[in-house]
């Protein structure tokens, strides 16, 4: 009986390490991103809003509302990446801009010449300020597209297209502007 007792003494100190270790990788790890993002020194950041000039683009159409919600996703998308706070002034890290394409194209033909697939297309424009570190500014023009049925109007898709191109638009520039690669 002694013999048993032992025996189930040893998974519990099992567990015990086996429940320590991650705790352990974690903290030895110290204030590791997993996104991969290098705020460097700053502390807050702050997301001018970014006008819609898209309609000024040949070809663009203007969509009401875009502005405001493409600002927003950006916004989202550096809270849920970093430990950076959100400000309205005076941030360590700026973002400004525009959009300055919003555009549906066909994309793909049936054999009676009708367009069987359409691109919604969205560039932006970013500015890029860090006051803790010049040298990382930029300014660069942003894009990405949307495939959907031609037989689609784009209002039935608009906020799945919008989710996709705004995930990837914002993730080019979160690496950019943060990831240290």
């Amino acid at each position: 009986m002694f013999r048993s007792e032992q025996h189930n003494l040893k998974p519990v100190k099992n567990i015990k390490w086996f429940l320590g270790l991650p705790l352990l990788l974690l903290f030895s790890c110290g204030a590791y991103n997993f996104t991969g993002g290098d705020v460097g020194t700053a502390t807050t950041f702050q997301v001018n809003y970014f006008q819609n000039y898209a309609s000024q683009s040949p070809g663009s159409i203007f969509e009401p509302g875009l502005d405001r919600e493409y600002t927003l996703s950006l916004q989202d998308v550096i809270l849920n990446q970093t430990n950076l706070d959100l400000v309205s002034s005076n941030a360590d890290l700026l973002y400004e801009g525009e959009i300055v394409e919003y555009r549906v194209s066909p994309m793909t033909a049936t054999a009676e010449q009708r367009a069987a697939q359409n691109r919604l297309t969205m560039s932006v424009n970013v500015r890029f300020f860090n006051r803790t570190k010049e040298d990382a500014d930029f300014e660069r023009r942003f894009s990405f597209f949307f495939d959907y049925d031609a037989n689609a109007q784009l209002s039935s898709v608009r906020d799945e297209a919008h989710l996709a191109i705004f995930e990837r638009i914002n993730q080019d520039v979160f690496n950019e502007s943060l990831a240290n690669w």
